[in-house]
């Protein structure tokens, strides 16, 4: 069995049922010891112990005769009952009888033949008409034997009877507790278990699902129809989301493509370079943001994709504005391809989205390489002043700028590990062999 926490809802349980169960016991002993009582049961008990210690105290002579001997547990009975006496008749029909027998059980001493147990109880102080039968076996054979003996407060038995019955009941009722309730627990819990494992699962990637209430306990369901409910509405809001950004997103492409075209028809100078770069950027941006949006919406239009040539396409698309601005681009790739499942337009976005992000802090100089290997993973390095260890994980967050100062939004990283998580892969920073920046994407490769 688990150890349960400090807050468990069994231990709560099991504690509280036992001291339930304690306490209801106690109360039902208290009530019927008080019934007893009430019930005018007085009077007194005979010790059955005097049957016993009378017929140890018979013993045969040489001659086979009864004789009654003395001992020291019978001297000891005569001193704690002044008045004693008994009657023991042998199975051979012999008789000896010891005190002053009352005038009552004169006449039954002679039928003890026919009696073999009896507990005769006086209501009367001082109980003198108290005594026992009882058939029982010593030196001298077996007796069937009728005395007094020490009394016993017939209260005081009950007493001692029912608190003795108690300890059994209770132990009983602890190991039930303890066993059982654990168990029954555990069964009406099942269901939760599976509530919780169904929770684990919701994830903003895998919207729809809600927590099933079929095996949940009546008390508990309540608050699992209102999770659903906070699913559901936060589905549809998040929807509402993503269909802005989605619009957004197409309106942008319109303006963003004649702003390209007048950039480009610009005279060659450094501002015309600066700009293009930053038309390209915003271009990705708006394109990262409709492939996020198609692959929210459907993932069965993955197929299987080279990723040593999307990664050449990109290189070729993105040289000129590399070289303009001051960079070499070059590829390493694997010459038999690289065969993944995924979208080629996103992959293509993600890639072209490292490419520029080196180009924009590279240092405006050195060699900006994009390297494809054969297990499914991409670098893309520059020779810039790279990115600080401490900052690695924050720089894929949301809106996240390594300088405060910089123009980006700070979407274009955190665009690039969406793209790749939707593919089963992650994106990670690494020591490259220059000093600066190495973007590693790692995406699982196509069944053969």
């Amino acid at each position: 069995m688990k150890p349960f926490s400090r807050n468990s809802l069994k231990r709560r349980l099991i504690w509280q049922l036992l001291l339930f169960q304690v306490v209801l016991l106690f109360l039902f002993v208290l009530a019927l010891v008080a019934l007893l009582v009430r019930a005018d049961l007085g009077g007194a008990l005979v010790d059955p112990e005097v049957t016993e210690i009378a017929a140890r105290a018979m013993k045969r002579d040489e001659n086979g005769q009864l004789k009654l001997v003395e001992t020291e547990e019978l001297k000891a009975l005569r001193q704690a009952v002044p008045d004693f006496w008994f009657v023991a008749r042998s199975e051979r029909g012999e008789v000896i009888a010891v005190g002053d027998v009352p005038p009552v059980y004169q006449n039954m001493a002679k039928h003890l033949d026919r009696v073999s147990f009896a507990d005769i109880r006086d209501m009367v102080q001082p109980y003198t008409y108290s005594a026992v039968i009882r058939e029982t076996s010593g030196p001298a054979g077996k007796f069937t034997v009728l005395g007094e003996g020490r009394l016993f407060s017939l209260t005081f038995v009950v007493l001692f009877l029912s608190n003795l019955l108690m300890i059994p009941i209770l132990l009983i009722l602890t190991i039930i507790t303890i066993v059982a309730i654990p168990w029954i627990v555990t069964r009406a819990f099942s269901g939760l278990a599976v509530v919780a494992g169904q929770a684990e699962e919701i994830d903003i990637d895998r919207r729809g699902n809600r927590l099933p209430d079929s095996n949940v306990p009546a008390e508990v369901r309540p608050l699992v129809h209102a999770v659903n409910g906070a699913l559901q509405r936060l589905d549809a809001g998040y929807e509402r989301n993503q269909r802005f950004i989605l619009d957004a997103a197409h309106e942008l492409r319109t303006p963003i493509a004649i702003l390209q075209t007048r950039v480009e028809t610009m005279p060659a100078n450094p501002l015309r370079t600066r700009l293009l770069a930053d038309t390209g950027r915003i271009a990705a941006l708006a394109e990262q943001l409709l492939d996020l949006q198609r692959l929210d919406r459907d993932k069965a239009t993955f197929k299987r994709v080279d990723l040593a040539v999307i990664c050449k396409r990109v290189a070729a698309d993105l040289a000129p504005l590399a070289i303009a601005s001051g960079y070499e681009l070059s590829v390493e790739a694997e010459e038999n391809g690289v065969l993944v499942i995924g979208d080629t337009g996103a992959l293509e976005r993600a890639v072209i989205n490292l490419v520029q992000n080196a180009i924009e802090y590279g240092g405006q100089q050195g060699d900006i390489n994009i390297r494809v290997e054969r297990n499914g993973v991409i670098e893309v390095s520059d020779e810039g002043i790279g990115i600080p260890l401490s900052e690695r994980e924050q720089v894929f967050e949301p809106f996240y700028r390594l300088h405060p100062r910089d123009h980006g939004a700070g979407l274009g990283l955190n665009l690039v590990k969406e793209i790749v998580s939707r593919h089963g892969g992650h994106v990670t920073i690494v020591d490259g062999v220059s000093s600066g920046a190495c973007f590693r994407i790692t995406i699982p490769l196509a069944a053969s």
